[in-house]
């Protein structure tokens, strides 16, 4: 089974300071980077690493759909070097009358460990006639869809068209920003449902338990519900039995917050590698901890490098 993500890809620059500055402030900066970045893409790098660590017969192909701008641009080169030959673009869609890609500025607090986020995109969304097309073009073995939740109207439609051309497709969506309209209705259409914190408390959820078994009564088709909760851990229920898994959050030895930019994308990579590469052979349990595992090496270190050791520690433990 090859695992198709559908998302936005930006270039973040991250700026590390102290503390955040005052409106009209000026404040000096500890470190710049940049790096690719967006919620299917993070999610499919730590994917990349976990599949080089795993026996030939469980791995899996990994592809991301998004839109670029021109193929010749700085940046669509860029990120086309980051992920070939690991995760296909083949289905990538090119602007080709843009040069300037997605692109999110971060700034990262030393003082409280959060981040605050400004995201600027002048590219043209995919439409359902582009997204038709893809998959009306896909050959080979079965494929599982990993939506982020983003324009959920268009996504909507796109998940319905893949449902009447492949009716046997496994569909997971993410349901990340409060306030979006439509996410709810996404939901009512996966398999595999991923609700952040953030949203959940936007609905008046008050744990990742909670969320969980009240949106149960609120999904059709659902097999599996999910909801991180950050230092609280996360939860995950299995629909058609109720069984009710919580795991807390993993720290490691001398933990301390370096990084939290992609830890909610890192913990759905572990999820996805989870039901797709060890569906028979871990518990829902099992899963749940192993992707807490890699959220919270994530959050305890700088970027994603190196992620794949804790599928290694993880099977030797």
């Amino acid at each position: 089974m090859s695992l198709i993500a559908v998302g936005a890809c930006y270039v973040d620059t991250i700026l590390t300071t102290p503390h955040y500055p005052g409106e009209d402030d000026k404040l000096r900066a500890t470190s710049i980077s940049r790096r690719r970045g967006g919620n299917c893409p993070n999610s499919l790098e730590v994917l990349q690493q976990l599949v080089a660590e795993t026996p030939a017969n469980l791995q899996f192909p990994l592809n991301l759909v998004a839109i670029l701008p021109a193929r010749s641009s700085v940046a669509s080169q860029q990120i086309r070097t980051a992920f070939e030959p690991h995760v296909s673009l083949d289905h990538c869609l090119y602007r080709e009358e843009f040069e300037e890609p997605a692109s999110s500025y971060i700034m990262k607090s030393q003082a409280s460990g959060s981040r605050t986020i400004v995201n600027y995109n002048e590219l043209p969304e995919m439409t359902l006639e582009e997204f038709g097309r893809i998959v009306d073009g896909l050959k080979g073995p079965a494929a599982w869809f990993h939506f982020e939740g983003r324009i959920p109207d268009v996504t909507l439609s796109c998940i319905r068209h893949l449902r009447n051309r492949f009716p046997d497709t496994k569909v997971s969506v993410e349901v990340e920003k409060p306030g979006r309209e439509g996410l709810q209705e996404l939901v009512e259409e996966a398999d595999v449902v991923f609700y952040s914190k953030t949203w959940a408390q936007h609905n008046g959820y008050n744990s990742a338990n909670e969320c969980v078994q009240k949106q149960l009564s609120l999904t059709r088709k659902a097999s599996l519900l999910c909801c991180t909760w950050g230092q609280d851990g996360a939860a995950a229920l299995e629909t058609s039995t109720r069984n009710l898994v919580h795991s807390p959050a993993y720290c490691p030895a001398g933990f301390q917050v370096v990084d939290t930019i992609g830890a909610g994308d890192t913990f759905i990579a572990g999820m996805l590698y989870g039901l797709i590469c060890k569906k028979k052979g871990w518990d829902l349990s099992q899963k749940l901890s192993m992707a807490n595992h890699l959220a919270g090496t994530k959050v305890a270190q700088e970027g994603f490098a190196g992620l794949g050791r804790v599928l290694r520690e993880y099977c030797t433990t």
